[in-house]
């Protein structure tokens, strides 16, 4: 079963859960990190970054090397 519970990372990494939880047995968890508006510039690496693959689909064509031989 998947459960997500709200926390906080603080400066340090240390993870600060919104609220009280309590689990027989250890559990493995995976983390994402949630930016905050006031970070654009990571914002911004980060959706280049996600959408580099689907980009270079049409970037790594011949026909797009020719378009733009010129600049070069």
């Amino acid at each position: 079963m998947l459960q997500t519970i709200e926390a906080v990372i603080d400066s340090a990494g240390q993870i600060h859960f919104l609220e009280q939880i309590k689990f027989k047995n250890a559990k493995r968890a995976l983390v994402t990190i949630l930016y905050d508006e006031h970070e654009p510039l990571i914002a911004s690496i980060e959706n280049t970054l996600l959408s580099e693959e689907a980009l270079g689909k049409d970037w790594n064509k011949t026909e797009e090397d020719e378009a733009w031989k010129h600049l070069q």
